[in-house]
């Protein structure tokens, strides 16, 4: 066993030393909601957005690779907390909550590029991994308290551009949860949205 581990291990340090690296800024356009544990009352997306640097590694020859950003992003969602007693009463009606992360996505990805010469103008990928969100703020919601952040999954598809430019479309959900309201207990809500991202890799 600690023969084929060893070997494993050998075989890895080969790989990563004959990996591709490059990085580039990345900015893209979200359009995101809550989804609370029930249907109390209306939720509406809302449009939000990120913008950070990503990273990616590349293996030559099989076209699987990873990828790591760190990001600010900007999501929420409209809540009509007044079609429900239990807030109109207080007042309130209509909420929109805007929460701020500092995010780091990490993304096994795969790129097709055997395509006869045609992958130095476009090669189609697809990726999907985890996202680990720290809160770095949020307008005031009188309803609702915050987690300090969340970890997520996303997946999506997209096509490099003259082996520079990287356009990804994915959609991408929560797994733990980031707003839960003052006055009913365990009444919590999980992020989800769709994303659409444009990458420029420098080296």
């Amino acid at each position: 066993m600690k023969k084929i581990l060893t070997l494993l291990a050998a075989l890895l340090l080969v790989a990563s030393a004959s990996a591709e690296f490059r990085w580039g800024p990345t900015a893209g356009v979200n359009i995101s909601e809550l989804k609370y544990k029930q249907d109390l009352f209306t939720v509406d997306q809302t449009v939000g957005g990120s913008v950070g640097v990503l990273g990616e590694l590349m293996f030559p020859g099989i076209g699987f690779g990873l990828d790591v950003g760190l990001l600010y992003e900007m999501h929420g969602a409209k809540q009509h907390f007044g079609e429900r007693k239990i807030w109109a009463s207080d007042g309130i009606g209509t909420e929109t909550s805007y929460l701020h992360y500092i995010q780091i996505p990490i993304n096994l990805r795969f790129k097709y590029t055997r395509l006869n010469g045609i992958e130095d103008k476009i090669a189609p990928f697809i990726y999907g991994g985890p996202i680990f969100s720290i809160l770095a703020g949020h307008n005031d919601v009188a309803p609702l308290d915050y987690s300090h952040g969340y970890i997520g999954l996303q997946c999506g598809l997209g096509a490099e551009i003259f082996k520079r430019f990287q356009v990804s479309a994915g959609y991408y959900w929560d797994m733990t949860y980031e707003t839960i309201t003052k006055k009913l207990e365990n009444f919590s809500s999980k992020a989800r949205g769709w994303q659409v991202k444009l990458t420029y890799f420098i080296k």
